[in-house]
């Protein structure tokens, strides 16, 4: 048996299709079941998950704490099974989905940590200048070329949230997500998952990719602008800050910084008198990645101090 997680929080009618399309999935011969965790909803979730509960094998759970990741760190109280497979509320599952991830489990038992294909599912059709987004961070999308196979350091990346599956004794033992990282409002330190896949690996877990594992992840109109984008690109950098080695320091920031925060600034000024769209869009995209891991590591300086404050108190 497997479960699936998933959190959500305001999106009932994103939430409908989806779980409208899970009505016609291939059904494991071990069976499943589905956990969602509403992360404090306030529109029509609860009535759409209850409009499904004699559909699905679902089970529905309430986290008020706002934090995609305090919610599915409380649906993983409800976990049965050996394989947990995680997703999103605006994923869309192909129809063999958990069949390849079923196999998958079955067939290696050597690895732990198994993700799949992420592609997009376009709301409106998108511009011709997406083909200057990094879709991988800006949508959540990993490479749709990759093939069957281990992921290596260099390719835990491509294990994103929206399709990504931990067997369940890993879980049972006590790991969770990192909830000071993921969506909690409009701008939060994004990458939650890559943090736990990477905690994991370096524990000696191994993943590989199930190419045949295949959701669309939605990509809603208003992601499609420029401006949201590049808010994107801060929520990334901020992420990374938080899951990359620690880099040297100074004056709490990296040190990194101080060279490419400038050289980011110069291209964008050279870009922009000379009109060149795409270096503009590009650079201004990097200046804000860079910017997002100056702003994380002003709070991790200022979280560190609350700890060390504490820590007096106590003494």
């Amino acid at each position: 048996m497997l479960t699936v997680v998933m959190a959500t929080r305001n999106r009932a009618q994103i939430l409908q299709d989806v779980l409208e399309t899970y009505c016609h999935l291939e059904q494991p011969g071990s069976g499943w079941k589905l956990v969602i965790a509403d992360n404090g909803s306030t529109d029509q979730t609860p009535q759409v998950l209850a409009s499904f509960a004699s559909r699905l094998p679902l089970h529905a759970v309430c986290e008020p704490k706002l934090g995609k990741n305090n919610a599915l760190n409380t649906g993983l109280a409800w976990l049965e099974g050996d394989l947990t497979v995680f997703t999103d509320d605006d994923a869309f599952p192909h129809e063999d989905w958990l069949l390849q991830l079923r196999n998958a489990a079955d067939t290696l038992p050597a690895y732990s940590m198994f993700g799949g294909a992420v592609v997009p599912r376009w709301e409106v059709s998108p511009p011709p200048w997406i083909r200057w987004v990094e879709i991988g961070p800006a949508f959540g999308m990993n490479n749709p070329s990759l093939e069957d196979g281990p992921m290596l350091s260099g390719r835990l990346y491509d294990i994103i949230g929206p399709n990504m599956a931990i067997r369940t004794q890993i879980l049972r033992s006590g790991v969770r997500f990192d909830s000071s990282i993921g969506p909690r409002g409009s701008s939060y330190p994004m990458g939650s998952e890559t943090e736990l896949i990477l905690r994991l690996a370096s524990q000696g877990y191994k993943a590989w990719h199930v190419h045949g594992a295949v959701v669309e992840h939605l990509v809603r109109a208003e992601q499609l602008e420029k401006a949201w984008i590049m808010k994107r690109a801060v929520c990334f950098g901020r992420g990374r800050r938080r899951w990359w080695p620690n880099p040297r320091l100074w004056m709490g920031l990296p040190r990194h910084l101080f060279r490419d925060i400038p050289k980011e600034g110069l291209k964008i000024a050279a870009a922009w008198v000379s009109f060149r769209r795409e270096a503009l869009f590009r650079s201004r995209w990097r200046f804000n990645t860079l910017l997002g891991e100056a702003i994380e590591a002003r709070t991790l300086a200022r979280e560190r101090c609350a700890v060390a404050g504490s820590l007096r108190a106590l003494l």
